[in-house]
């Protein structure tokens, strides 16, 4: 298949439009798929701007963009015009150090955070390591969903490396980002021993709430703005009165409301809306609701006259 004219010209400016695109189900804000997720989380912890393409948006660009690049899926990076690879090369490449050298200049500066292992911690992790491999160090990793994980392992020249009470702790872009002033102790009480690691950045969490308890806030005014994040097609189905679609102009709106007001999300089942609700916590909002069971559940428990699909 030869890839029309038109179509290369488009896809042509997408590549040129900045130093570092990338073709994706979704947006930066709001990935539609866990591998575009996984790329947008590794370039947000390494540079300060980068241009994404919703591919889902646009079906010449979708289909194209297999002949452009000769590359079957998605996501798609291309770094300075060129194409660099999908979710597991960017991954390989990020975790190899390799992706820090493509990007050269671009890449923000990193600063390990401040964070301190307690002499008690220290004694059991230095413990542990004597059981590890040679060279292996500790690694601590805080996940997108803030979730702290200690692990042994070799180091790894991407991560940043700091020394605390005689331990070598190493973190991932991403959760060194997270970690500044955490403090990782152990703690034995009432015959069970362990590791308590305290993180002072952790947010607050989405709010799940159900059908009945989701209407009385709305009808008391706590919630200042409601969305739907299913797509057009089915919403068509079924409604929630006063539930606005979310697309990139209402959520392009709902990023300027103040951090603490009241944002309540559904969709179909409540999976979809969740994902929503806890970008808008990473945002740094602090009320922020999910409607557990989504659209279901509220003609099962409020609205039966809205039809189930």
């Amino acid at each position: 298949m030869t890839l029309d004219p038109a179509t290369k010209k488009k896809i042509d400016d997408l590549v040129a439009s900045d130093t570092v695109v990338l073709f994706m189900k979704g947006s930066k804000s709001f990935p539609q798929c866990g591998f575009s997720a996984s790329v947008v989380n590794i370039l947000n912890t390494m540079v300060p701007k980068f241009t994404t393409v919703n591919i889902l948006s646009d079906a010449d660009v979708r289909t194209g963009m297999k002949e452009y690049s000769d590359w079957p899926t998605f996501p798609q990076l291309f770094i300075k015009g060129e194409f660099v690879g999908g979710a597991d090369i960017v991954r390989q490449m990020h975790e190899s150090g390799e992706l820090e050298k493509k990007l050269g200049g671009l890449v923000a500066p990193a600063k390990a955070p401040s964070l301190t292992v307690t002499p008690r911690a220290a004694k059991e992790l230095s413990e542990a390591l004597k059981e590890g491999g040679a060279g292996d160090v500790i690694h601590l990793t805080i996940t997108a969903t803030w979730d702290h994980q200690l692990d042994l392992g070799p180091k790894e020249a991407s991560h940043l490396t700091l020394e605390t009470n005689g331990v070598t702790v190493q973190l991932d872009r991403a959760s060194a980002q997270k970690a500044e002033g955490v403090v990782v102790d152990f703690i034995e009480a009432g015959g069970e021993s362990g590791f308590k690691i305290d993180n002072p950045n952790r947010p607050p969490m989405v709010k799940q709430v159900g059908p009945k308890e989701l209407k009385a806030l709305l009808d008391s005014g706590k919630i200042k703005a409601f969305y739907d994040v299913r797509p057009e097609k089915e919403r068509a189905l079924a409604k929630i009165a006063n539930a606005e679609m979310f697309d990139d102009k209402t959520m392009a709106t709902a990023e300027q409301l103040p951090k603490d007001a009241g944002i309540a999300f559904h969709c179909h089942s409540g999976g979809r809306s969740r994902a929503a609700a806890e970008h808008f916590v990473k945002l740094g909002f602090t009320n922020v609701y999910n409607l557990a069971g989504g659209i279901t559940a509220w003609s099962n428990e409020v609205d039966p006259s809205i039809p189930k699909y």
